[in-house]
């Protein structure tokens, strides 16, 4: 498991994993958010304080907020 520490420091173009009910997703980050951000129909309700990082999938390019505990670099 990932801690809190290494995936906040994840940088735009990085490849990730993250675990959705279809099972695991492989994509990379787009970039961090540190601000409210409306995401399809989806609000994330990143701050400075409690960053999150924009996603985007591999396989069907759909892009999703997650909190850096959700993500695992996997290269």
């Amino acid at each position: 498991m990932m801690g809190h520490e290494m995936a906040a420091s994840l940088k735009k173009g990085e490849h990730v994993a993250w675990k959705t009910s279809q099972g695991e997703t492989k994509g990379k980050v787009i970039k961090k958010l540190t601000a409210k951000t409306e995401i399809q129909d989806y609000v994330a309700e990143a701050s400075k304080s409690n960053p999150q990082h924009l996603g985007e999938s591999d396989k069907t390019g759909v892009k999703a907020a997650h909190k850096p505990s959700q993500l695992k670099k996997t290269r």
